[in-house]
């Protein structure tokens, strides 16, 4: 699919930068990456798809150089979870999402088995072909629970279809700072890739770390 993106109605933002003080109002409000309306000049992606593919973006271009990836929205036949593109060789993958929500009071957690079961539905949608070249992206909107992001990656279904999953979830408020982890998950190796990203308080800057 490398180089095929921009025969579609593709948009994007001009920078993260920019990218991040659109979102900040729905950082702030939770309830809308659990709730929110997709945006239609975004071709219908939510403000949870926008969020979660700026923190991968922020990850992989703390890996690699500043705003070499990024992500844009496409029209259908493609659809509007997000496709990430390097700026570089133009090659793109399509992001399929799926969200974790916030339980009401009283129900268990068990957050291991909700993620598990979140990519067991997506997988079963369509089998290997729909999944093909897709990278699957869980976002944690559960609030309070436990997980173990190696463990997780050892319990991957196989095969995964997908070609790469990634969990991102708020990790804490701090002094202001909104702290969210980006994990990827390895299903040849069984290992976990963890980062950690800052978001300022004032959502002017963030900055990335590699935790394992």
């Amino acid at each position: 699919m490398a180089g095929t993106t921009m025969k579609y109605d593709a948009k994007r933002f001009k920078s993260a930068a920019i990218a991040l003080k659109e979102i900040e109002p729905f950082i702030r409000n939770g309830m809308h990456l659990q709730v929110g309306k997709p945006f239609a000049n975004l071709n219908d992606m939510r403000s949870r798809e926008v969020l979660a593919n700026w923190l991968i973006c922020a990850v992989l271009n703390f890996e690699t150089r500043p705003e070499r990836l990024t992500f844009v929205s496409i029209s259908e036949p493609i659809g509007g979870d997000g496709v990430m593109l390097d700026t570089e060789t133009e090659e793109t993958w399509p992001t399929e999402h799926v969200l974790v929500p916030n339980l009401t009071s009283g129900q268990a957690v068990e957050l291991e088995a909700r993620i598990l079961d979140a990519i067991a539905q997506k997988r079963a949608k369509g089998g290997a072909a729909y999944a093909a070249r897709k990278s699957l992206v869980i976002l944690l909107n559960a609030g309070e629970g436990v997980w173990v992001p190696n463990r997780l990656a050892k319990s991957l279904p196989q095969p995964l279809h997908f070609g790469a999953a990634w969990v991102v979830g708020l990790h804490s408020v701090e002094a202001g700072e909104y702290v969210y982890n980006v994990v990827q998950l390895d299903e040849e190796s069984g290992i976990a890739y963890v980062w950690r990203v800052r978001i300022a308080a004032d959502f002017n800057r963030w900055r990335v770390e590699r935790v394992q």
